[in-house]
């Protein structure tokens, strides 16, 4: 995102800090690209909703005509209102679990959505509800990884999916209950450098290679997520053409594996939105620790905006590239600690997969001066929460020259709507 597109200040004069700022046309072409990596009539792009499922980038999703993948049952909820169909032919919505919580088991039956099954015995379930229809599977394959250690997509530690060696059990196990296997699916990340990406892909393409065969019902093959994007402004972007050539492949190969046509998916999110998007907050300190005989010193600038907003670098230490707005964006860097409001020593927004301060060189900011955090599209506002009872913070959607807010900041009505007094023993 170009800041200087943006009347930064003007919007935070209206709306207050922090505040999310989304772009629709960095959206729009990201999907443009996307649809161009899956053209052709036996691949196709979904897109993972879970990274930002504020309902005008599901419209603009719908309008580019990928699919989507949900992870809950008030997800499918929200892109059917969206305006995503029901059904499962084609399956425009899936449903990928490993757990069956809230509403999804009801939601599943009354809209007719494809299941896709991380764990054994969401086949029992399915069957106590009286569901007969199809399912896919997600397997684990034995390897994968993420972006970072803490994103441990497959593999022996990871929890999601079937265990490929009990690929076959499953199998038995779901025609005993009489659902039909029609799709099968993993996702194991993006790893650490760009390019690891499409190998893993075609380590993919090997694996779903082999177990095909013993899946007479499959009618589709689903990849998973992952497409890499570069956080840091160093960091080289990837380039899709890579794995272009993984898709044709996959197409050719599985439909000889299998004997029949297979339809090959994709399932990106964070690559679609992680840069339409950035989270603005305002400065409203700096201050400085001296260094002791625990260690160094650090000058902290003291911004508005906490991991109840962008959760990311408290979580796993992801990196966010950081700009100045204001009187003092024109200083020469120097090493800044960027915190926020809250009472956890966590809420820092420079640090590292191993909890530690990361000072970042830049610009020393006056008390006033706004500070964007670039690339937040993707599980910034999708994964905010109301931690100390703060309400979650609006967003304003930038479209051809014009802002709109999206979704207002909450209040306490907000935050303490769900609270009751019903006797139930």
């Amino acid at each position: 995102m170009n800041l200087d597109t943006y009347p930064l200040n003007q919007l935070a004069a209206r709306v207050g800090t922090p505040f999310f700022l989304l772009d629709a046309e960095i959206l729009r072409g990201n999907l443009r690209r996307l649809n161009a990596l899956a053209a052709g009539p036996r691949v196709v792009a979904r897109y993972a909703m879970k990274a930002n499922s504020v309902r005008q980038v599901l419209e603009l999703v719908c309008e580019a005509g990928l699919w989507i993948d949900a992870v809950s049952g008030n997800e499918v909820l929200r892109a059917m209102r969206a305006g995503f169909p029901g059904g499962t032919e084609p399956p425009r919505i899936m449903l990928t679990a490993d757990v069956f919580r809230d509403n999804a088991l009801d939601v599943l039956q009354q809209h007719h959505i494809l299941p896709n099954l991380g764990s054994p015995g969401m086949i029992r379930q399915l069957a106590a509800t009286g569901y007969y229809g199809p399912v896919a599977v997600r397997a684990n394959p034995g390897f994968g990884h993420g972006h970072v250690q803490a994103c441990d997509t497959g593999g022996p530690s990871s929890k999601h999916g079937v265990w490929h060696e009990d690929l076959e059990q499953l199998r038995q196990t779901a025609a005993a209950a009489g659902l039909t296997i029609v799709a099968l699916h993993a996702h194991i990340g993006t790893g650490p450098e760009p390019r690891e990406f499409d190998q893993n892909m075609r380590k993919l393409v090997d694996f779903f290679e082999a177990i095909l065969p013993g899946f007479p019902d499959a009618s589709a093959v689903n990849f998973g997520g992952g497409i890499p994007h570069p956080y840091r402004p160093d960091q080289p972007a990837y380039d899709l053409s890579w794995y272009r050539p993984v898709l044709e492949d996959a197409v050719v190969r599985l439909a000889r594996a299998a004997g029949r046509p297979i339809r090959v998916e994709i399932e990106p999110g964070r690559y679609a939105v992680a840069g339409m998007a950035a989270l603005v907050c305002r400065v409203h300190d700096i201050k400085t620790t001296r260094a002791n005989a625990k260690g160094p010193g650090y000058r902290f600038v003291m911004v508005d905006a906490g991991f109840c907003d962008l959760v990311r670098p408290a979580m796993y230490g992801a990196y966010h590239h950081i700009s100045v707005v204001g009187a003092g964006a024109s200083r020469t860097p120097e090493p800044l600690v960027v915190a926020g409001p809250l009472c956890e020593s966590g809420d820092v927004f420079t640090r590292d997969e191993n909890e530690l301060l990361v000072p970042r060189l830049l610009p020393r900011p006056e008390p006033g001066d706004l500070l964007v955090l670039h690339d937040a599209g993707a599980y910034g506002s999708a994964m905010s929460s109301n931690y100390v009872s703060l309400g979650r913070v609006p967003q304003v959607m930038w479209d051809a020259g014009r802002a709109t807010l999206i979704s207002r900041r909450e209040n306490l009505d907000d935050v303490v709507r769900a609270e009751c007094e019903e006797p139930l023993v």
